[in-house]
């Protein structure tokens, strides 16, 4: 796939000189703790097929990703990913307790699975968070101590580490991560067109209570945007300026799954419905008001004059449009080896194994040429998922 297609971000405007039919390549990243290494694998695929962003829109996890790619120069991202996933799945534990290599077997990955979960509950993730030194009950109320488990301080010291914020709010790629203001319930969009982004925006966006403490910015306390939704795909596809996109929805939990049989699988699929976020929903929803659009299209272009210049005419042009959207769908699926646990066990072995599925997914999914063509149906979409699409070897 290298050379499928070649772009070059060119300023705020978030525009792309490409060879595809598109003038929007987006990157959506949603929630899911310990499994975003599968997002880094899944850009590490784009990367190597010139599939380059020119907007990344984040949630939790994901925004730290997103945080990674924009605030990077394109031959340093994977790299960046790399440094930042090696950190925190940094094992204390190595000399005490081995992840089994593949003969193993399941059964021996399984605990090795749940010990390094249980140590990330006691012990955190090295550059990531920590246990708080007060335990929640016994803190006084109102301080961070008294509402949260753990502290996200190394976390900014990481971001500051690998992130060029000054190359994020340059705007040459459009950011953006999404939190819950804890006052109001609003999910909130901080965006580099709007807002001066800052370590803080993203550490906001992945506040999970009650592990973590509500991040104050400019006087207001916003959590975790998973709360509410847990994917920004809303974002690109509601933008206001519509533009042609080639949007990769990479999701973490699958909204589709067997009924539970135990509780360490009730736990699991408890998740999955929740951090899901219903992704096929919206994109089914966004398809039901292309066609409108569509429809608007042609009634318009069928006005006679004197009625264009109407207060109707001048509400309803604007709604009208022929952008085209192909929305791929990269979903993580867990393994026979995963619980409920799954999104905090910062193991390095499991790090690699998601961020090895991020990329093989991705490099299947780019061998459908279809992929990259621009949609021929009525309503000017095409979605792609390669577990229901069918997997290329």
């Amino acid at each position: 796939m290298d050379g499928a297609l070649n772009c070059e971000n060119v300023g705020r405007a978030g525009r792309v000189q490409q060879t595809a039919p598109f003038d929007c390549i987006a990157l959506v990243l949603q929630g899911g703790g310990a499994l975003g290494a599968y997002q880094a694998g899944v850009y590490e695929a784009l990367a190597q097929a010139s599939l380059h962003p020119n907007w990344v829109a984040g949630i939790s996890i994901g925004a730290i990703n997103a945080a990674l790619i924009a605030g990077n120069a394109p031959e340093q991202r994977v790299e960046k990913l790399r440094a930042f996933w090696q950190t925190v799945t940094a094992d204390p534990w190595a000399g005490w307790f081995a992840t089994p290599g593949p003969v193993g077997g399941d059964l021996l990955r399984h605990w090795a699975n749940h010990w390094h979960a249980a140590a990330a509950v006691m012990t955190g993730a090295a550059g990531f968070f920590a246990p708080r030194q007060v335990p929640a009950y016994f803190a006084p109320a109102g301080s961070a101590d008294a509402i949260s488990f753990y502290d996200t301080t190394a976390l900014k010291t990481t971001l500051e580490r690998l992130v060029d914020f000054d190359r994020i709010n340059a705007g040459d790629m459009r950011f953006s991560v999404g939190a819950v203001n804890v006052a109001t319930a609003n999910l909130v969009c901080f965006d580099n067109r709007t807002h001066k982004i800052r370590p803080e925006h993203v550490i906001a966006s992945g506040a999970l209570p009650p592990a973590f403490a509500p991040v104050e910015i400019e006087g207001e306390y916003y959590w975790d945007g998973g709360v509410v939704s847990n994917t920004p795909l809303q974002w690109v596809v509601d933008s206001a300026d519509r533009q042609d996109t080639l949007a990769f929805q990479v999701d973490l939990w699958s909204a589709r799954g067997a009924i539970p049989r135990t509780l360490p699988e009730v736990m699991m699929r408890q998740k999955e419905i929740q951090y899901s976020s219903r992704t096929r929903a919206r994109s089914d929803q966004f398809r039901k008001e292309q066609k409108l659009r569509s429809a608007l299209t042609d009634l318009i272009s069928k006005l006679p004059e004197h009625l264009r210049d109407t207060p109707e005419y001048a509400l309803l042009a604007p709604e009208s449009d022929r952008n085209v959207y192909n929305i791929i769908q990269l979903i993580y699926q867990s393994r026979r080896t995963e619980e409920g646990s799954k999104d905090f066990e910062f193991s390095k072995r499991s790090m690699e194994d998601h961020w090895a599925a991020g990329w093989s997914d991705t490099i299947r999914t780019l061998r459908h040429p279809e992929v990259l063509e621009r949609p021929t149906s009525v309503d000017g979409i095409f979605t792609f998922d390669i577990a229901t699409n069918g997997r290329l070897s």
